[in-house]
């Protein structure tokens, strides 16, 4: 016990950086899950098949893949350059992007055509029926999708560690080194991402009955 109440301060420094990987790259995730999405419900067909194609890979390949494709593989190039974290970073948020894409467009599919009719009688353009009517009201079914994505990914953040990030599992990992104390340590570093899920879980749930409709 008292290896695991002196490592507490150096896997804690490990939880920040985790922390901040996963905040980053599901904001980024986001943004482009949006972007594909509403690239994959476009009329205009190339920028349907670019969503479809990328997508597809993405989801076709283990994010472990794509770490040392874009850590190793386009470093390698010479011409493009990314540090650990950035690498770390753009590998989740474009792995989660692909995943919101999927939800977003379902959520928005899922929608009773009459929504936009309606939005568009009352004179709306194509963009802000979408933006103030469609997906507001998608938003509310994708919610307990995007929580499973987002637990997903703040797992898949202890991949990260391969490449050198200083995160949680790796901060577990010099300590194990340091101390040979492994069952104890894993138990504090796995007590940790359980912790911080579960307060995720538990915002989620806090959503999801606010934005039920009365």
């Amino acid at each position: 016990m008292d290896v695991v109440i002196q490592s507490l301060p150096y896997l804690w420094q490990g939880l920040q950086v985790t922390l901040k990987v996963f905040i980053i790259a599901i904001i980024l995730g986001f943004g482009i899950g949006l972007l594909l999405a509403l690239m994959r419900l476009s009329p205009i067909k190339p920028l349907t098949w670019v969503s479809k194609i990328f997508v597809d890979i993405i989801r076709g390949t283990p994010i472990l893949v794509q770490l040392f494709f874009i850590y190793f593989g386009l470093n390698s190039l010479g011409f493009f350059s990314l540090d650990r974290e950035s690498a770390g970073i753009f590998t989740v948020a474009i792995n989660a992007g692909a995943y919101y894409s999927e939800i977003i467009r379902a959520g928005i599919q899922s929608l009773d055509r009459g929504q936009n009719e309606a939005a568009r009688s009352l004179g709306l353009t194509s963009s802000q029926s979408m933006r103030y009517v469609i997906l507001p009201q998608s938003f509310r079914r994708m919610l307990p999708a995007f929580t499973n994505q987002a637990i997903i990914s703040l797992k898949d953040t202890s991949l990260l560690s391969v490449i050198g990030i200083a995160d949680l599992t790796q901060k577990g990992q010099v300590q194990i080194a340091a101390t040979f104390k492994a069952f104890e340590i894993w138990i504090a570093v796995g007590a940790m991402y359980f912790v911080v899920i579960y307060m995720l879980s538990l915002l989620s749930s806090y959503l999801e009955r606010r934005s039920k409709l009365p």
